[in-house]
């Protein structure tokens, strides 16, 4: 065990990983709502439990299946599309999962008693609620004996007890008791106890504990010394400290705090085979503000426990038990006579199911009687306080907290549908391209059309260090004929702005670029852009004329086709459906010439391609098992400045590829819940699209640490910013109207004149709109940057309860509170991936008219100040949709 070096990609800011209120699903979809069960054997011969729901999934029009599998090595979780034509069967859900024999029939339980063993499972994965050791060490004590043997602490010491927690009489203690006996004082009198987003956490301090003669404190050492982190206040020279020091096989990380006058520092220490986790500490590790370093502490803490169960150690006892428990419950439900009926047909039947009728009086009171049973054991882990979603842990700080990633509405009405492709250029403009004819908006709400209909757009960069865009495009009905077109970005200046027609554009297209379905281009670090054009099986290099440097000092040249110069062909071995260009990569042996290499995504493989030599290897290769249902996704180049990584994403997987000598691999996976349409990374994060939801986890670990629903969700760009549309939940419209507010009044006839536009609503009433409600707001805004008052109570008077258990159920969207965030690093991406961000704006962005702060932990949603204009709204179901853009940044 030695000090921790902190891993470059975990986040600085404070934020949990993997949240019970996400990640434990049978609890929050199952658990009180009807679903189905099954008992099967896998292809291992070990027995398994697959749960089944279906639950609208944000949008009325993308409802979804969610499946838990429980095994022996933990519960997988997926997210799969429902489509009321095709629904799927139990053998197609098995068939998404690895080592599932899904010729062999898995038997449906019908038994409600089953909800309760579900959910002891899924409570396997840990505790919501946290115990931690505190010991006091005074200056020059070197044994754990020496430690333990202080009988109290030092005002330091005590002022610290006060920043974790509040001091508590154990003896008729109700809440979280962490182990400690609260009837006859026989682990001592107080303790300390504190609550934080939900989690009720009790410290196990060593001068609190009772004291004993015996120099081996056995007493203390009962709690402490099982504790999976030990917090060590050292009253005196940090370096005093060595986890050697204490002799503890359970104990895996210890958190060093010191104090010199007003500051805390902080070091931690962690057992060889605890894995990554967050939040980095700060450099210097020193914190002046008290309530600073109680969040970053207990976060730290948290995440470290949760981490420790990864380590072989916890791992292989929580699969034993895992396995004990699924086998015992197997032998149970396998010999039940409840299941030996004939409605074990349904086995390989429709997950949603009408029951025959014949039966259908005993069936719905079947269902009756499992729905209350599911919804008493809910209501049961709620009372006790060991649901991830409690109302009585509801800490403080858990409603107005700030996450680190900030979505702002970017344009508010976005009339046309279907599927979007764009790029940004500069602070405030968006190409974006629809069916209906590519637009240049910005964010005042302007907007122009700049090439039509007939000009279908594919795939858009903007080249800002080169004055270029690229677009890949062409006819609508004649995808083959599709080609590279150049434009230089003054075409799109102001002045020189006007719409164009695809007979307007052939000067500007690359002739030997016929036919491509694909292309990519590096990120210019080297001063030379370099686009890799992919023509069916045919891989087609080409470099621009001038440098980045040359462009931005002279500028002199007006290129555009014949700016690009033609390097060579590659012929590939098959067609590629994923480029992504690696530059500065050094390995004789796959490019002897030094030069760049492409990673290409093939139907089950990812290869990566020399520039130089034309030739191949092979990277990565799908499983078997995986291969019926293959979909490439994604290769992101995580290139550090040190060494070149990938992340390859295809289904639900995210893999991890290290280029080095031996070309090999990290053998380091995690799995979305969600099978992604678009990944991109945004350190120290990465990010899933679907369409109706986002999933972001950490970059370093895989840990999950936010998940959101948003209705017809798709990703244009993240360059810079990270753009994306979603319906627009600020102006939920009636005719693109809202009731309560004037709207200008326009003719059928002056509609007949208009150019095409892109809102019914125009820029200046938007602006309009959105003035009137800051002001509104800047009056009754809640300063969520205050300072939360330690352990304070929320005032749950002030909370309204949220029919059903997620957000979408009451407004239909996910709407985030947006505030000015500056961004600071962000990953330096290659193809795919984004660039390094520059230093933001530091002006204050615009709020979303309408809000609701939501606190998913608790299924609560607190209205906040809104204005009238708000409750005059009307919603009605008929109206046409409104997709909004919006911008998010994120804060490392």
């Amino acid at each position: 065990m030695a000090e921790k070096d902190e891993v470059f990609g975990s986040p600085s800011t404070p934020i949990l990983e993997n949240p019970e209120h996400q990640t434990r699903w049978y609890f929050k979809y199952f658990l009180g709502r009807l679903h189905q069960n099954y008992v099967g054997i896998d292809s291992d011969k070990n027995p398994y439990f697959l749960s089944v729901v279906s639950q609208d999934s944000g949008s009325k029009y993308m409802p979804l299946y969610r499946v838990i599998l429980f095994r022996k090595q933990g519960a997988q979780k997926l997210a799969l599309p429902y489509n009321p034509q095709q629904k799927l069967t139990v053998k197609q859900i098995l068939g998404h999962f690895p080592s599932m024999d899904t010729n062999k029939t898995p038997k449906e339980l019908f038994s409600a008693d089953i909800q309760k063993d579900l959910l002891l499972l899924e409570e396997q994965e840990g505790s919501v609620n946290f115990k931690f050791g505190v010991v006091y060490m005074k200056g020059g004590q070197k044994a754990d004996d020496e430690m333990l043997s202080n009988e109290s602490g030092s005002e330091d010491f005590d002022e610290f007890l006060g920043v974790l927690g509040e001091k508590i009489r154990l003896k008729g203690w109700q809440q979280y008791k962490g182990g400690l006996d609260v009837k006859n004082d026989m682990t001592g009198k107080y303790s300390i106890y504190t609550i934080y987003e939900g989690h009720e956490i009790m410290f196990h301090v060593s001068t609190l504990l009772p004291f004993s003669r015996d120099r081996q404190q056995v007493e203390r050492k009962r709690h402490i010394g099982n504790d999976i982190i030990n917090i060590i206040f050292v009253d005196g020279d940090e370096a005093d400290f060595s986890p050697n020091c204490i002799k503890s096989q359970f104990t895996h990380i210890f958190a060093v705090v010191t104090k010199r006058r007003k500051t805390y520092r902080l070091s931690m220490y962690c057992d060889e085979t605890v894995p990554p986790f967050g939040p980095t500490l700060p450099d210097p590790p020193e914190f002046q503000s008290p309530t600073t370093f109680r969040e970053f502490l207990l976060v730290k803490l948290i995440n470290g426990e949760k981490a420790t169960f990864q380590t072989p150690t916890f791992f292989q006892k929580r699969q034993r038990t895992l396995e004990m428990l699924i086998r015992d419950l197997y032998e149970e439900y396998q010999h039940d006579s409840k299941m030996q009926t004939m409605l074990n047909r349904r086995a390989f039947s429709e997950v949603l199911y009408d029951a025959p009728r014949t039966s259908k009086l005993k069936e719905d009171a079947r269902q009756v009687e499992f729905v209350r049973i599911g919804q008493a054991l809910k209501l049961e882990a709620i009372v006790r306080g060991d649901a991830p979603t409690s109302l009585a842990t509801a800490g403080p700080g858990s409603v107005f907290k700030r996450p680190p990633w900030e979505p702002h509405c970017f344009y508010a009405a976005f009339n046309h549908r279907g599927n979007i492709v764009g790029d940004s250029w500069g602070c405030d403009a968006l190409f974006l391209a629809t069916d209906e004819g590519t637009f240049l908006i910005k964010e005042d709400q302007s907007h122009q059309i700049v090439f039509d209909r007939t000009f279908t757009v594919r795939q858009l960069s903007v080249c800002e260090d080169y004055g270029i865009v690229l677009i890949r495009g062409g006819a609508a009905t004649h995808k083959d004929g599709h080609r590279i077109y150049v434009f230089q970005l003054t075409d799109f200046k102001d002045e020189n702005i006007k719409c164009r027609a695809r007979m307007d554009v052939k000067t500007h297209r690359i002739e030997k670029t016929r036919g491509t379905h694909l292309y990519s281009i590096s990120s210019g670090t080297d001063g030379h852009l370099k686009m890799a054009v992919a023509i069916g099986r045919k891989l087609l290099m080409y470099q621009w004329k001038d440098t980045a440097a040359k462009h931005t000092w002279c500028n002199n040249g007006n290129y555009t086709a014949d700016g690009f110069l033609f390097l060579r062909e590659i012929t590939l071995h098959e067609t590629p459906s994923i480029l992504t260009i690696i530059e500065g990569y050094a390995n004789s042996k796959l490019d002897p010439n030094h030069g760049n290499i492409i990673c290409c995504g093939f139907k089950h493989n990812f290869d990566v391609v020399c520039e130089s030599t034309g030739q191949s290897f092979r990277l990565h290769e799908i499983e078997m098992s995986k291969r019926s249902q293959t979909q490439l996704v994604a290769a992101l180049d995580l290139y550090d400045g040190h060494e070149t990584e990938l992340l390859l994403c295809y289904n639900h997987t995210c893999h991890f590829q290290k280029l080095d000598d031996e070309n090999s691999s990290t053998e380091f996976d995690f799995h979305w819940n969600s099978s992604p349409t678009s990944v991109i990374c945004a350190f120290p994060y990465v990010i899933a699209f679907t369409n109706d939801s986002m999933e972001i986890r950490l970059l370093v670990n895989g840990n999950l640490v936010h998940m959101v629903s948003m209705a017809e969700l798709q990703l244009i760009t993240s360059k810079k910013d990270i753009f994306f549309a979603t319906t627009a939940p600020e102006f939920i419209p009636k005719d693109n109207r809202i009731k309560g507010l004037e709207n200008e009044s326009e003719s059928p006839k002056d509609n007949v004149k208009q150019s095409p536009r892109i809102g019914e609503i125009s820029s200046e009433r938007i602006l309009e709109i959105k003035n009137q409600i800051e002001k509104i707001e800047e009056s009754q805004r809640v300063d969520i940057e205050a300072d939360v008052p330690i352990n304070a109570k929320d005032d749950l008077n002030r909370l309204l309860v949220c029919p059903g258990e997620d957000y979408h159920q009451f407004t239909g969207h996910d709407h985030c509170r947006v505030r000015s965030v500056e961004r600071n690093q962000m990953m330096r991406g290659r193809g795919t991936s984004p660039k390094v961000i520059p230093a933001v704006r530091q002006q204050q962005r615009n709020l979303h008219p309408i809000e609701f702060s939501w606190s998913p932990q608790f299924h609560q949603i607190r209205l906040r100040a809104l204005p009238r204009i708000h409750r005059d709204r009307q919603i009605v179901g008929n109206s046409p949709k409104v997709c909004a853009v919006r911008r998010m940044w994120v804060r490392s």
